[in-house]
């Protein structure tokens, strides 16, 4: 076999599979499952058989699907918006970008995985035996699937959405995320150390190699080219690693008490007595059943029939419960929440800096892409220290109905795979422009009095986040006591 067969002994084909595979990744075929969980199946609407529906698509917080933010993607899933890159000026090109991205879909963690057979065992005992089509279809030929043993794992469907993930940004973005820079070394990859975001990581980069093979892309790398990417949980973790934040918020059973006290209230009553009647049995943890349904409908594209235990009107409160909790323990809620990201932000902004600095000095950009990838906790701690997505009124138990056209979504904000980008440009005589995306769409950086085409000047965010950038620092904040600042 000649040359353009064969990279360094192994067949191009190989090359290839070599970066990642599902068996490789520990993901088991889904078709056993999918037969399994009976209700609709795909809709020949779509490519790809993903149904386009309103609820359990919208309204699944962070168990929901990239696509019900993009329903384009629901007809072809490689499509980019390109009319989100609208530079101000012809001259201006893209130096730098940097991407913070959460992994991808991914199966129930132990924890819940036993709050969801806690659930389907009083449902299979206890259900009244009417002859209801949904719940003798859960009664009779549902099998619950779902095992301790899948902790979190990333399933074929989140391998899928940073594959791409990766070949959207790189048809976006073709002179940053390109050959030629991956060749040369130019893009790099920083995950957590949480087995469903390396292999997210894995899957992206699989998603940038097989986006260039037409162009013989791989033929041309060293043997020992293997696109590392770096472990670092201080940076993609750093919510475990922030003692205050730990310690006053994560294991503190009050720090939730907002959650609690709605989750008790009026409209959380009222959809666990509207379950009850359904199910012919009392039942209080309705987030449970909320878990079965949203994993169904994440991982196997199907609206099984544990959906069918909801309305529209319960799927609101379910909603606003989670957006609750994600509120106080990882936004808004508190203040250690976002300033626990302060290692990230500063990351995130000294990337910005060394790029915009190689740029001045006529040096090409040492670094010219950084795919970084964490978790739901990663970004929203970060997007709330940047001022994202927040409400005049803050959200409490008791202002529920007032809250319907809230900002702070997470559904919306945060579905698998959610990213923020943020793309550095020079649009000559030393203008330089800062564009941020969330998940594809164009945003605006809050406080900020002039918007060009949401590419505001670089110099007017750094002057935005100036008390940031001159503290924010993770070892003071993230203190229990913090020392007295001296004079």
């Amino acid at each position: 076999m000649g040359f353009l067969h064969r990279v360094a002994g192994r067949t191009l084909r190989d090359k290839v599979r070599s970066l990642v595979t599902w068996e490789e990744l520990g993901v088991e075929p889904l078709l056993l499952h999918v037969e399994r969980s009976r209700g609709p199946r795909e809709d020949p609407g779509h490519a790809g058989g993903i149904m386009s529906l309103g609820w359990p698509g919208n309204g699944l917080s962070t168990k929901g699907r990239y696509e019900e933010v993009n329903p384009h993607l629901l007809a072809d899933i490689l499509s980019v918006n390109t009319t989100v890159i609208r530079p101000p000026s012809p001259q201006c090109r893209e130096i730098y970008l940097a991407a913070i991205i959460r992994h991808g879909t991914r199966y129930p963690t132990t924890k819940n995985v036993k709050k969801m057979l806690r659930f389907y065992d009083t449902v299979k005992k206890s259900a009244a035996a009417e002859d209801r089509g949904w719940l003798r279809e859960i009664r009779h030929e549902w099998t619950m699937w779902y095992r301790e043993d899948m902790d979190g794992r990333l399933v074929p469907k989140g391998i899928e959405d940073h594959r791409h993930l990766a070949v959207r940004l790189s048809k976006l973005f073709p002179k940053l995320i390109s050959e030629e820079k991956l060749r040369a070394g130019l893009i790099k990859f920083i995950s957590s150390s949480k087995h469903r975001c390396i292999n997210s990581t894995l899957a992206f980069k699989r998603g940038l190699t097989e986006n260039h093979l037409h162009k013989f892309f791989l033929l041309f790398f060293s043997t020992d080219m293997e696109f590392d990417h770096t472990v670092n949980d201080a940076l993609m973790r750093f919510f475990d690693q922030c003692t205050k934040f730990v310690q006053d918020v994560s294991d503190n059973p009050t720090a939730l008490s907002e959650v609690d006290e709605f989750n008790m209230g009026p409209e959380m009553e009222r959809v666990q007595e509207k379950v009850a009647d359904r199910l012919g049995v009392p039942y209080s943890h309705i987030t449970d059943a909320f878990y079965l349904c949203a994993y169904e409908f994440a991982i196997t594209n199907v609206n099984s029939p544990w959906c069918q235990l909801f309305d529209e009107v319960d799927a609101q409160v379910l909603e606003y419960a989670n957006d609750l909790k994600q509120y106080w323990k990882r936004a808004y809620g508190y203040d250690i929440n976002s300033k626990s990201s302060c290692i990230l932000f500063h990351d995130v902004f000294s990337r910005l800096e060394k790029a915009a600095e190689e740029n001045k000095h006529g040096s090409p950009v040492t670094e010219a892409v950084t795919i970084q990838i964490g978790h739901a906790e990663t970004l929203l701690p970060l997007l709330t220290l940047l001022g994202f997505f927040k409400d005049t009124e803050p959200l409490k138990s008791e202002n529920y109905a007032s809250q319907t056209k809230r900002a702070f979504r997470t559904s919306h904000i945060l579905p698998y795979a959610a990213n923020l980008v943020l793309v550095l440009y020079d649009c000559g005589e030393g203008e330089l422009r800062l564009q941020p995306l969330l998940n594809e769409k164009t945003v605006a950086f809050p406080g900020l009095s002039v918007q060009q085409s949401s590419m505001p000047l670089y110099a007017d965010v750094r002057e935005r986040y100036k008390e940031l950038l001159q503290g924010c620092d993770f070892e003071r904040e993230c203190q229990l006591f913090k020392q007295p600042t001296e004079n």
